[in-house]
């Protein structure tokens, strides 16, 4: 395994207002609306959004062929409403207990723990928000399946905003 610690880092201007892009990060029934891939539903996002507090999210897929469900747990490290959240990301089971990335199928220098660091700034009445995610590198499935989760943030958050309005 490499010394150097791969990440991927993601810059998207939101138009919405900086509070609304928090709450989608920190509250569990807007998170489920967004978060993960195409194709991907969250039928579960338990969040102790505290220092110290934990986290626990089941992203799943149902199609005719097969269905898949992928779990994730991790402790929020940093919570600064509104610009700074920082979370560790580790796979588990359904009950919560750490599983290996190889045992979902992940390469073997794929770490057990890695770091969600999410940054919000307002800009223009929009929302700057940059998101590094230590130990997945730039162009993988991990890094795709972000870009495609802000894709449908940044509809879902244009939605809330016009609602808002």
């Amino acid at each position: 395994m490499s010394e150097e610690t791969e990440w991927v880092r993601i810059e998207r201007e939101i138009d919405a207002s900086i509070d609304l892009v928090w709450q989608m990060w920190t509250d569990p029934a807007l998170f489920k609306q967004w978060y993960g891939p195409n194709g991907m539903s969250v039928p579960t996002a338990e969040m102790d959004v505290t220092v110290g507090g934990a986290r626990k999210v089941c992203m799943a897929m149902q199609s005719p062929e097969r269905s898949m469900e992928m779990w994730f747990t991790g402790v929020y490290k940093e919570v600064s409403a509104p610009g700074r959240l920082v979370y560790t990301e580790s796979m588990c089971d359904a009950a919560g207990t750490i599983i290996s990335p190889q045992s979902m199928g992940m390469p073997d220098t794929f770490p057990d723990i890695t770091e969600v660091i999410v940054e919000l700034s307002e800009v223009d009445g929009k929302t700057r928000m940059v998101m590094v995610h230590v130990g997945v590198a730039e162009g993988t499935a991990g890094a795709g399946g972000w870009n495609q989760a802000f894709d449908k943030l940044a509809a879902f958050a244009q939605t809330l905003a016009d609602e808002g309005s």
